[in-house]
């Protein structure tokens, strides 16, 4: 059998959670190459019978048994895309009986609930947060009163994507300040961070992955020379030393493992959303 598999996932709502879950799945098999595509709100069996043979039509075409890794509470719909001869993966099944036993209640098969909106003050909190990381990106906005966190470092080392990770997710209000050539000038923090020091988290980089990075932005420049990469880090990397500030290298770490980090480091306890 071929070592290309195409995987679905499959979901009755938008299919965020079953994509993580079943991404996640996929990463603890080496020696495999898996071409994967999301089908989201198949909630009717007219649907279900259109991912059924879009399914069916990916395991002829790579030659090898598809796999289904599905979210769907709705039986019917699930017999209807097992018909395409696809192994067919519930991520909720192993969980739903020994939480009915240990509830006394059935669970209630109820299409969309994971990511609907159910909760406004929820929903509010995670916009106001996506709002303060934008307006606080990169040293726009410099009042860091109402900031759950600051993420210190360098240009493109990875301060804005997990500011918006946090605000999304968790609702967390994340600035990032960017360290300049002044303020590395000296292994003391910028005065403007000083008074802030409790919410700090700094994040470093490989120079070598750093001037990747900035060549892409920023081709031939000296900003993205290698030279100018490593005497930032290191520079960057003094003044948490001196400060004390704790810090993570972004190089080999996803937005989840950095955000998880930093929460975990500054005592921040938010529910994903």
């Amino acid at each position: 059998m071929s070592n290309v598999r195409p995987v679905f996932y499959v979901s009755d709502g938008t299919g965020i959670t079953v994509e993580t879950i079943g991404h996640s799945l996929l990463t603890q098999f080496t020696g495999f190459s898996f071409v994967t595509d999301r089908i989201s709100f198949v909630d009717d069996p007219a649907k279900a019978t259109q991912a059924a043979e879009r399914i069916r039509a990916a395991g002829l075409r790579h030659e090898a048994r598809p796999i289904v890794i599905h979210s769907n509470v709705d039986p019917a719909i699930s017999e209807v895309l097992a018909g395409s001869g696809a192994l067919m993966l519930d991520v909720f099944a192993p969980f739903i009986q020994p939480m009915e036993h240990e509830l006394g209640a059935l669970r209630q098969s109820r299409v969309g609930q994971a990511h609907g909106l159910v909760n406004f003050e929820a929903y509010h909190r995670r916009i106001n947060a996506m709002n303060y990381a934008l307006t606080h990106d990169d040293g726009i906005a410099i009042n860091y009163d109402e900031a759950d966190l600051i993420l210190v470092a360098v240009s493109r080392a990875g301060k804005t994507p997990t500011c918006v990770y946090l605000a999304l997710h968790y609702g967390i209000r994340a600035a990032n300040y960017p360290l300049t050539d002044q303020d590395l000038e000296t292994d003391r923090l910028p005065q403007r961070l000083r008074a802030h020091r409790r919410k700090l988290f700094g994040l470093t980089i490989d120079p070598e992955r750093l001037q990747q990075i900035r060549q892409e932005r920023r081709p031939n420049s000296t900003y993205a020379k290698l030279e100018t990469c490593t005497s930032e880090v290191a520079a960057a990397e003094r003044m948490f030393q001196m400060e004390r500030i704790p810090t993570l290298s972004t190089t080999h770490t996803s937005i989840e493992e950095i955000s998880s980090k930093v929460m975990s480091t500054l005592g921040l306890q938010r529910e994903m959303f």
